[in-house]
């Protein structure tokens, strides 16, 4: 989650997961993966390493990783 800025003033959170694309068209648009879209204050830059910064402190499995645990747990019920 990000803290971001509305055109308004008001802050808000916003759930990164849920970001499809974020533009500039001037005012900083963020499309989200339902279609909504959120204007905000913040910069283009701005909201983009915010949501990068978010997405690395999530410890995420990758996949090879969890091909790897799931041919482990196969051999272990065999």
């Amino acid at each position: 989650m990000i803290k971001l800025t509305r055109l308004n003033g008001r802050t808000f959170i916003l759930n990164v997961l849920l970001i499809e694309q974020i533009e500039s068209l001037p005012d900083t648009t963020i499309t989200l993966t339902n279609g909504k879209k959120i204007v905000v204050k913040d910069s283009l830059d701005d909201v983009s390493k915010k949501a990068r910064d978010f997405i690395r402190k999530i410890p995420l499995v990758s996949l090879t990783a969890a091909r790897e645990g799931m041919s482990s747990c196969s051999e272990a019920k065999e």
